[in-house]
């Protein structure tokens, strides 16, 4: 799964999914948790579970099921994991012990629907209670299907009582830029892609904009959307550009041309090994 831009779409709202499918998009989630209401629960999974279909499409179809604790997500899971579905995301996790929880239901699910086991990959929302944060070593060594980690700072702050998450400036405060970079690592160490979390203002493009290229330059690969506005900001800034991958490819040939170099003076900088796999990185994401 290609994972730049992950837009939300509630999952209740069918003309919303149509609108969201022509965004550009590299997937979408289709919401059965935060963004729909109680009494529309049911709907919203039966109206996710018939846009669900095998058909090719240029988008992931990743589904955000209620968590465990709702007492929802079995039902969840049998009405939306079916040939079509590329992805459970799975919010308020604790660590490790749920993903391999979540494995089980889905092993169950898809021998029923009948499709190959191993099928359905899972994505976390990682730091959604104070607890998840003591978690985050557990994601190591990764589940077969973990494909990635995102972080939430929303739940967080009315978890611990917060009365904001970012300052005057509008960058996080000190716990949540904490809870960002731990994040961060616990994707990296697990191998899975590490993503980052939505841009609350859909109108401000630019300070989206801002936020997308620290957070590119800190290693996040990709970034939640709640708005199809903000979808060519995060793919265009989450991609590398031509210079990056003319400068990778230098860097690639130059090795390969001198194996059992340590280091090799490129473009006028020395570069090692962490550069040549930096470069390999960024190759396999074009």
């Amino acid at each position: 799964m290609k994972l730049r831009s992950l837009l939300f779409v509630p999952g209740d709202s069918e003309k919303k999914a149509a609108k969201a499918a022509g965004s550009g998009a590299d997937a979408l989630i289709f919401d059965l948790e935060d963004s729909v209401a109680a009494e529309r629960k049911d709907a919203a999974r039966n109206i996710v579970a018939s846009i669900l279909s095998p058909a090719e499409r240029n988008w992931s179809l990743i589904v955000r099921v209620n968590p465990f604790d709702s007492g929802r997500l079995s039902a969840d899971l049998d009405a939306v994991v079916k040939p079509g579905l590329d992805a459970i995301l799975l919010p308020k996790v604790e660590g490790g012990a749920d993903v391999a929880r979540l494995g089980v239901e889905l092993d169950r699910c898809e021998a029923a629907a009948g499709m190959a086991q191993g099928s359905v990959r899972i994505a976390v929302i990682a730091t959604e209670t104070p607890a998840a944060l003591f978690g985050l070593p557990s994601y190591r060594p990764a589940h077969p299907r973990l494909a990635a980690l995102t972080w939430g700072a929303e739940d967080l702050a009315s978890a611990i009582g917060a009365t904001a998450n970012r300052d005057e400036a509008g960058e996080w405060t000190e716990p949540y830029a904490q809870v960002r970079s731990m994040a961060l690592f616990a994707a990296a160490a697990a191998e899975v892609a590490p993503i980052d979390t939505l841009h609350a203002d859909f109108r401000d493009l630019a300070g989206l904009e801002r936020d997308c290229r620290r957070s590119r330059r800190d290693g996040f690969v990709g970034r939640l959307a709640i708005h199809p506005a903000q979808v060519e900001t995060i793919n265009r800034c989450y991609s590398p550009s031509a210079d990056e991958i003319a400068v990778a490819r230098r860097i690639v040939e130059a090795f390969a041309a001198n194996p059992q170099a340590g280091t090799l003076g490129i473009d006028g900088k020395m570069v090692d090994r962490p550069h040549l796999v930096a470069a390999r990185n960024l190759l396999a994401s074009v």
